[in-house]
């Protein structure tokens, strides 16, 4: 990382630190961000994997843009892959976030390791366990699901959820 871009994620995480530090005020409302009660109380890939979960979140955002568009950034999230396409320094340990599609990671395959973190093992990397290419992705760990839907709308937009 070049100086200048040390300076930059430093800038944005500290940015960011103080949604970190009120986080508890407004967590209900983050663990629903986008999502219409529709979606919150819908089904999504592998609930019936961890079917009472600690902690539920849904969350959604509309695109200007076809799955087929959308689909390739998702399937290369993780640690060291695409990262998060967030806060370099407070989310991606300093990583810069993939300006691009990164071919290695298309498409996923079953069992592929998605690593939250530079050690790679069940508690902190997921698995790639179900997709549908350009509709929805599945990633598990013993305890834990994170999933992703794309959802069509109308004059080529998407919801993502």
């Amino acid at each position: 990382m070049t100086e200048r871009r040390i300076g930059h994620g430093i800038l944005d995480a500290l940015s960011g630190v103080p949604l970190f530090a009120t986080a508890p005020l407004y967590r209900h409302w983050h663990q629903r961000w986008g999502a219409t009660d529709e979606e919150v109380r819908g089904s999504m890939p592998g609930d019936e994997i961890v079917p009472k979960a600690s902690f539920n979140a849904t969350r959604a955002v509309t695109i200007d843009a076809p799955p087929k568009s959308v689909w390739p950034w998702i399937a290369q999230l993780g640690y060291r892959r695409a990262c998060f396409y967030t806060y370099a320094l407070l989310d991606n340990a300093g990583y810069e976030s993939a300006d691009g599609i990164q071919e290695e990671y298309q498409p996923p395959k079953i069992g592929d390791w998605v690593p939250m973190a530079k050690k790679v093992n069940d508690t902190t990397a997921f698995k790639v366990k179900a997709f549908e290419i350009n509709e929805w992705l599945l990633w598990v760990k013993p305890d834990s699901t994170w999933a992703w839907k794309l959802i069509p709308l109308d004059r080529g937009r998407l919801q993502v959820g």
